[in-house]
């Protein structure tokens, strides 16, 4: 990602268009700073740029040459992102991201603050569903300001928008498996490959790919990397989900039991446990008020019933999978092919 100075410049272009449509919203209302001010910290004060960097060494690997122009195109990914976190932050009733307020949480505290009117809880809610969406038209605009090539851009859209709608769809499909209670390894797997794994790695690799007019032999070489390895990156954040350090993960140790989240994880030790223990699963999963103790316990259920380590082995067999589909393409670019390889590795070896 420090390859190419990436990361900076993809900040950079960021900040400067949230700068520009700041005046914009300035110019219809001032109190539209407390919104431009809530865009502009989620989206610059944190996060990977694991998308960005996907597509822009997507575009470089398939001979793309390096422009600002492009850089910019890319980091319209990350509103995409900025989106999806805030959406689903909403759904999940999460307090915090990346170890500060989530945004709903943000702007009932605003209007708790001021003595408004009406239930803040509520306000905070309709503001982040306004604001994720606020997020996603801005994307778009930023993909079609970039400065690319109008005929580029052309050829890029219809990837752009396949990704959208899968990660929104994917959400659907989290949500619906959580309200049925499916714990099948096959849904799981589902969820996960639609709501992050196709819209981290090969959506954008392919984005990259048609921004620089790849042949299709290329594209298949980035399917047969991306969509493994993205499966890999979202089961590497199930097994943060229940056993990460909040130090690391910005978020309270086990969210994801308390929002009864129907992982892989969650799959495979339920196909695992024998009828009591299954039972205590079920009945613990998804409780809200599930304290430290009654986390300990549904770890040590999932952990010792072997489905971590099934879900290690997984990640595991996911990543040489990737590895293997880019190491047999030899028409990438030297760089990138290392660059890939790099990412790989950031994206699914991330510490608990």
């Amino acid at each position: 990602m420090e390859r190419a100075g990436l990361r900076p410049r993809v900040d950079k272009a960021l900040a400067a268009f949230l700068a520009d449509r700041r005046v914009r919203l300035l110019t219809i209302d001032g109190v539209l700073a407390d919104v431009a001010d809530a865009l502009e910290e989620f989206v610059l004060r944190g996060g990977k740029r694991l998308r960005p960097a996907f597509a822009y060494w997507g575009y470089r690997g398939a001979g793309g040459v390096d422009s600002d122009q492009v850089v910019t195109a890319v980091s319209a990914l990350e509103l995409v992102q900025a989106s999806a976190l805030i959406h689903d932050d909403l759904m999940d009733r999460s307090d915090t991201r990346r170890g500060e307020p989530s945004v709903h949480r943000r702007f009932a505290a605003r209007h708790a603050e001021a003595g408004w009117g009406g239930d803040a809880s509520g306000f905070g809610d309709n503001a982040a569903v306004l604001l994720g969406d606020l997020a996603l038209v801005w994307s778009d605009e930023l993909l079609y300001s970039s400065g690319v090539d109008l005929a580029d851009l052309a050829r890029a859209r219809p990837v752009f928008d396949a990704m959208r709608t899968e990660v929104t769809v994917g959400q659907y499909l989290d949500v619906l498996t959580q309200a049925t209670g499916d714990t099948s390894l096959e849904r799981a797997g589902k969820v996960a490959r639609y709501k992050s794994a196709k819209y981290t790695v090969e959506r954008p690799l392919l984005l990259g790919a048609a921004l620089a007019g790849a042949p299709e032999s290329v594209s298949a070489a980035y399917s047969g990397y991306g969509l493994p390895l993205g499966e890999a990156f979202q089961l590497r954040d199930d097994v943060l989900g229940v056993f990460g350090d909040p130090a690391q993960t910005g978020k309270p140790a086990g969210d994801d039991l308390r929002e009864g989240k129907r992982t892989y994880l969650v799959a495979a030790a339920h196909a695992a446990l024998g009828p009591a223990e299954r039972d205590e699963l079920e009945s613990r999963l998804g409780d809200p008020e599930l304290d430290d103790a009654g986390v300990e316990r549904l770890r040590a259920i999932i952990r010792d019933c072997g489905a971590l380590a099934r879900t290690e082995e997984r990640i595991s067999s996911l990543t040489g999978q990737a590895l293997a589909a880019l190491t047999r393409t030899e028409e990438l670019d030297t760089e990138a092919r290392a660059v890939l390889l790099e990412l790989a590795d950031a994206a699914t070896r991330r510490a608990v």
